[in-house]
């Protein structure tokens, strides 16, 4: 039987790079004759608006019952204030299908992305596991005498043992299993002991399980100083749900910008969720101008989990290739559109 997948495509450039990463998937599936069928749901803000439906109710069930990955594309419209239907969806799905790894890669494919002066691609290539279900997106907290000058607004920080254990026991059994050696655990349990008191007593009882592993701590401000100052350093990086999303994003300017930010949302042997990292940046939807290769390589990832490994490493050869030759969006110092890029990618598969 096939292994379906589901395609949302979102808002804005959402759309436009969705169209190219389908095109690349579409290709490859022809050319190597995979498995694997698409459907697509036309799920966004034009949806929203038109029907006031976000996600249909039964979404959850129907995607863990029918299908075996879900891809979306970048979610958000001016014309919805409050983003509800960017939240229902997005984080709706993370929550939902409990989707608690957040794995970015961060990864150099061109010496001459790199912001950092003297820098290869054996200097910038780790990656980052945000715990993707906790922290203060839950959204838990509440406001008192709100529009007042004595307003008071409280957000919650909730961390749970399972839900830090698991996230720290997933990273080092992905050190392991990749071959890597390194892994560095980052909180702020100095400014907060509590909730990131629990992540250094969790962390101390988890390294035990892997000494072949060399394991250390730092704060998240210490660390996003050496990511900066020698990203060589790290393999494996795991934290917490805010710092991961930001420490990710500095990851991604390391290896060329968020045009090539890859992410995926995973509940190991269940149904997930691969989304490029950037924005819908609704001003440039439809002009052909905004860069695709994020999507790109995150259907590298969805490929990947989905057990086709030979074929995401040819994705992610293309896009290396396509950069090597300036065959890149203007973001990257190339002449090509979002739609040329794709067409260069598949053609070079």
């Amino acid at each position: 039987m096939p292994r379906r997948i589901a395609i949302i495509p979102g808002d804005g450039i959402g759309i436009d790079v969705t169209t190219e990463a389908t095109k690349v998937l579409q290709t490859l599936i022809k050319a190597r004759n995979l498995p694997l069928e698409l459907v697509t749901f036309d799920w966004g803000a034009e949806k929203y608006l038109r029907d006031g439906v976000s996600l249909p109710k039964d979404a959850f069930e129907m995607f863990r019952r029918e299908f075996h990955a879900i891809f979306i594309g970048a979610l958000g419209d001016p014309r919805v204030p409050d983003m509800k239907h960017a939240a229902d969806i997005l984080l709706g799905t993370r929550f939902g299908l409990d989707l608690y790894v957040n794995q970015r890669p961060v990864r150099l494919l061109d010496a001459k992305l790199c912001p950092l002066k003297n820098r290869t691609e054996k200097d910038v290539n780790f990656i980052v596991f945000r715990e993707n279900t906790e922290g203060l997106y839950v959204g838990m907290g509440g406001n008192f005498k709100r529009g007042t000058p004595d307003e008071i607004a409280v957000q919650e920080d909730v961390n749970t043992r399972k839900g830090v254990e698991r996230i720290l026991v997933y990273a080092f059994e992905y050190a392991r299993s990749h071959g890597l050696k390194k892994l560095c655990m980052s909180d702020k349990s100095n400014a907060l002991p509590f909730g990131h008191g629990l992540w250094q007593r969790t962390f101390a009882d988890v390294r035990e399980r892997y000494p072949e592993i060399e394991s250390w701590h730092l704060y998240v401000d210490a660390l996003t100083m050496q990511m900066v100052k020698n990203p060589a350093q790290f393999e494996v990086v795991v934290t917490c749900n805010m710092f991961g999303d930001i420490v990710s994003d500095l990851g991604a300017q390391l290896q060329g910008g968020l045009g090539l930010a890859a992410s995926a949302n995973l509940n190991p042997g269940h149904v997930s969720m691969f989304e490029p990292v950037h924005g819908s940046a609704p001003k440039y939807a439809g002009k052909n101008i905004a860069n695709p290769m994020a999507a790109i390589l995150t259907v590298g990832m969805m490929l990947d989990d989905l057990g086709f490994p030979e074929e995401a490493a040819k994705i992610e050869s293309a896009v290396a290739g396509a950069i090597h030759q300036d065959k890149t969006t203007r973001d990257l110092g190339g002449p090509l559109g979002t739609r040329e890029v794709g067409d260069w990618i598949c053609a070079h598969l």
